[in-house]
């Protein structure tokens, strides 16, 4: 094998974040009281949030910061009362674990790999999200561990993301370690920063756009099994 372990993204790579985000937010619109909420409101929405997490990633906004105001941008667009972001968001996060949808059957492909090499998910996800979503996924099981930017101080692309990984994890080297995600941004630019290889999961064939560039570039996560 080229590689003894595996940092996996969560969110758009092992687990379908577009049918769990969708899923939540038409049973919390309903919840609320919003009335429904269109497939054009949430493609809305996930563009604000795509462009706050960025800023995250940017250092441009803290976590609390994102969480809330991607919610208020978007209420204040859609003539909702602002005010509710705060306690949306709150059930958000749980509201997010409810639905289970893996990508390129994502859970078979991890299990398959048990044994053979170290796989931990790295993400930038809230505890509260993603712990609920690595159990109800079975992740949590299969899994060697999980590193969530919220309880390591940092998140990705940061290089000190990495460093508390490789920290938690015990001896590895770095030229053997491969990370895969859908973000650029996020998964390939932390790669390159921290200074290990990076697999680019790109299924629907976007443009590459940024300066960060992936070691790899797949269509299907089975194509793994071709690069490890």
């Amino acid at each position: 094998m080229n590689f003894d372990v595996l940092l996996w993204d969560v969110d758009g790579t092992l687990l379908d974040f577009l049918a769990a985000e969708k899923a939540a937010m038409k049973s919390l619109f309903a919840e609320f009281g919003l009335g429904e909420c269109s497939d054009a409101m949430v493609a809305r929405y996930s563009e604000i949030n795509k462009r706050y997490w960025e800023a995250l990633e940017r250092g441009e906004m803290t976590k609390p910061q994102i969480l809330v105001g991607r919610f208020a941008e978007f209420f204040r667009g859609e003539g909702i009362d602002p005010a509710l972001a705060a306690p949306f968001n709150e059930r958000y996060q749980l509201s997010l674990g409810d639905t289970v949808v893996y990508c390129d059957a994502s859970y078979e492909l991890v299990a398959s790999l048990r044994g053979r090499l170290r796989q931990y998910a790295v993400s930038n996800g809230t505890v509260v999200a993603q712990t609920k979503k690595l159990a109800a996924s079975g992740f949590d099981r299969l899994l060697d561990g999980v590193f969530l930017s919220e309880e390591l101080g940092y998140e990705k692309p940061a290089p000190e993301f990495f460093d508390a990984v490789f920290a938690g994890i015990g001896p590895a080297d770095r030229r053997r370690t491969l990370i895969i995600g859908d973000s650029l941004t996020s998964d390939i630019a932390g790669g390159v920063r921290a200074g290990i290889r990076s697999c680019w999961y790109n299924p629907g064939g976007a443009p590459h756009r940024g300066e960060a560039r992936a070691d790899y570039e797949i269509r299907d996560l089975n194509e793994i099994l071709g690069i490890i």
